[in-house]
């Protein structure tokens, strides 16, 4: 591909993404005219209501509930890996 080429292919593309982003501008604008785009109420979330227990966290949704519970004096994978593959380099090293 030569640069003269190159160049046509870059204002063909130019002019593509332009006519885009004038169309994508100008239909917004229409439906704002025309009242066909509402703009939506944002819904405050409720209040989470706390657990007695420190181990669960609970999310609330419109649709659905969660509750995550945690283990007590739990290790994650990651800390279980690089404690095991440390263990190689300094075995005798006081946990």
């Amino acid at each position: 591909m030569h640069v003269n080429e190159a160049l046509k292919w870059n204002k063909r593309m130019s002019i593509v993404y332009a006519a885009g982003a004038w169309i994508m501008v100008g239909s917004y604008a229409f439906y704002r005219y025309t009242g066909r785009h509402d703009d939506l109420q944002v819904q405050k979330e409720e209040e989470v209501p706390v657990p007695e227990d420190n181990t669960q966290l609970v999310f609330f949704t419109d649709h659905s509930k969660t509750v995550v519970i945690y283990k007590k004096d739990f290790v994650p994978y990651t800390t279980r890996i690089y404690n095991y593959i440390s263990s190689f380099s300094n075995p005798g090293r006081d946990k």
